[in-house]
């Protein structure tokens, strides 16, 4: 039997903040989920789950320590610093 065990991993409180402030520039409220590390027992294979930030309905990715986020993908980068314009660009 496979076990997969999962252990969330909280949001860093500068990257957490720093999307806070870009939002309330876009007048929106971010609705933040907590990635994870799932690991199969018993193996060496650990996957890391980023965080999922949802904002005006559109899922952006971003890892702790990482100058960029995604969008609904991580085909898709866009630093942080540009995050504002994206959105505003959006509506």
């Amino acid at each position: 039997m496979v076990n997969i065990i999962k252990q969330e991993i909280e949001i860093d409180s500068a990257l957490k903040h720093k999307i806070e402030f870009i939002c309330s520039f876009c007048n929106t409220t971010p609705t933040i989920h907590n990635g994870s590390i799932r690991t199969i027992e018993h193996t060496n294979l650990t996957y890391v789950e980023p965080h999922r930030i949802i904002i005006n309905g559109i899922t952006y990715l971003a890892f702790n320590y990482e100058p960029n986020v995604y969008v609904e993908n991580l085909g898709k980068p866009i630093l942080i610093g540009n995050l504002e314009e994206y959105i505003k660009s959006l509506k």
